[in-house]
């Protein structure tokens, strides 16, 4: 099969496009014929080696998180899926490799493909839509009548969040350019903030949550002071935190790296009266099956801004790189 591969941790070397032997589903797995893969930030992160303190990823490997496509294959444990089943996953941590015609993904990490969507639209949700349900729904339990304040409503986990948080009955305010103001309302956005040319701090007072996705320090102090008293914010950036070390079992002396990362805002919030929460979002095909039914329900939407070829992987990678994509990207593979 095709796939492309990282073949050292670099910021500049491209991913490699290569021939490789296609995957054995093992006993508990679902080997999938992929038809397209949504391309995130994460992907960039990997290659370059941000991660590899904490996923210490051999390469060479496949790159990818986000995918949809057919089952092929069942292993022999296998009882939610089929052959023929249409399905979609992000898949697990040290089990990446969704640029490639074929996968074997673990059964507990895929759900069935809303029947309503191209595969091209599925394949751009896993990731997003966890990220938002493990927020929102899974850490907050977020509540009709709340306040939250969702940074980048434009981008990726932005558009879903907005949906979802309006859904759950949520007062939503946002941060976006000019030009993706109309796009950040259509989808349920009570308050947008022009971040070009607005200062959010300004306009926002008493929220109970905010989800922080700007990697600039002072942006992260000022979400802190929106807040009210005993509110959350949870920040997808970092810095990684000890809670999110045990989460994942990481030995003592990295448990050790994130309380020093995170010490200072630590303390900031509690000064506030506030919690500060790193989520590094999971795989988790029973969530997004719940997120099926929201989909087929009408409820949520997927934005895309542009699909790609398979053979220009590349390029759809440098294009997410540029901070500027409505939504998300998607290369189609089969």
């Amino acid at each position: 099969m095709k796939a492309f591969i990282i073949t050292k941790y670099s910021k500049k070397e491209k991913l490699q496009l290569t021939q490789l032997a296609e995957p054995i589903a093992k006993e508990n797995e679902v080997l999938v014929q992929i038809h397209s893969a949504g391309v995130n930030l994460l992907d960039s992160m990997i290659k370059r080696g941000e991660f590899k303190l904490f996923l210490p990823y051999k390469t060479p490997l496949i790159n990818g998180h986000d995918m949809a496509g057919t089952v092929v294959k069942v292993g022999s444990n296998v009882k939610k899926f089929k052959a023929g089943d249409e399905v979609y996953s992000r898949v697990g941590d040290y089990r990446i490799g969704t640029f490639a015609e074929y996968i074997a993904v673990n059964e507990a990490d895929l759900a069935l493909k809303p029947k309503n969507i191209s595969m091209e639209e599925a394949a751009s949700i896993p990731l997003v839509g966890l990220t938002a349900w493990q927020a929102l729904v899974e850490t907050v339990n977020l509540k009709k009548g709340q306040k939250v304040f969702i940074q980048a409503g434009s981008g990726g986990v932005g558009t879903f969040a907005i949906q979802l948080a309006k859904h759950l009955g949520a007062f939503v305010a946002t941060t976006t350019s000019t030009a993706n103001i109309n796009l950040v309302k259509s989808l349920g956005a009570d308050l947008v903030i022009d971040y070009k040319n607005e200062d959010f701090e300004a306009k926002l007072k008493d929220y109970d949550l905010v989800i922080h996705s700007n990697r600039d320090p002072k942006i992260l102090e000022k979400s802190l002071r929106i807040l009210k008293s005993g509110g959350q914010l949870i920040s997808l950036v970092g810095p990684p935190t000890p809670e999110f070390a045990a989460e994942i079992g990481l030995p003592w002396h990295l448990k050790l790296v994130t309380k020093l990362l995170s010490s200072s805002v630590k303390k900031k919030a509690k000064k506030l009266n506030t919690s500060f929460k790193f989520l590094f979002m999971r795989a988790e095909g029973s969530q997004l099956q719940q997120i099926t039914q929201l989909i087929e329900s009408g409820v949520i939407k997927p934005i895309i801004d542009k699909v790609f070829p398979f053979e220009q992987t590349n390029d759809a990678m440098a294009y997410v790189e540029t901070g500027r994509v409505k939504g998300k990207v998607v290369i189609k593979i089969k």
